[in-house]
């Protein structure tokens, strides 16, 4: 079966959404669901295509006992909404952004929602760091974490579910 796919998106894809790509995919791992899910990150916008991720955020992701070596910048895509099953926005503007991207395909696979629908501490936006200081960054790290262990407790049951769809 083709694994469950989450795309993370920010803007740049420096910061935010690869900080949460490798915080989620690590918790994806640690609750031994690498196999059937797989995490991928990307931005709205071009600006940082190809680049590693922002210096500050990789420090923080690193000083966690994370590893933030991999990440390369991408842009999301309209095809991104037939191949991913969940599409998770930072912030309002993301959300809006991907959502009038998939606006034109006629039957998007992916469902799109904010990152912090799942946060048990409450909804809304991820603040974009990258013009602050270090402060910036841990916070980011802080919602990151505790909300990527609530996602995967709400996937465990989407996967079972999908499971017995496909036998």
């Amino acid at each position: 079966m083709t694994p469950y796919r989450i795309a993370v998106v920010c803007l740049g894809n420096i910061c935010r959404s690869p900080m949460a790509a490798v915080v989620l995919a690590e918790r994806v791992a640690d609750a031994g669901l690498a196999d059937d899910v797989e995490v991928v990150s990307a931005g709205t916008g071009p600006w940082h295509v190809g680049h590693p991720m922002d210096d500050r955020a990789a420090e923080r992701l690193t000083r966690a006992g994370y590893d933030a070596t991999r990440h390369r910048a991408r842009q999301i895509e309209a095809g991104w909404f037939e191949t991913c099953d969940l599409v998770l926005a930072m912030d309002a503007q993301n959300h809006r952004d991907v959502t009038e991207l998939a606006a034109g395909l006629a039957a998007p696979r992916a469902r799109v929602a904010m990152f912090r629908d799942y946060d048990p501490d409450g909804a809304g936006d991820v603040p974009d760091p990258y013009f602050g200081g270090a402060d910036g960054f841990a916070q980011v790290l802080a919602m990151v974490e505790r909300t990527s262990a609530a996602l995967v407790d709400e996937l465990e049951p989407v996967l079972r579910a999908r499971a017995a769809e496909a036998h």
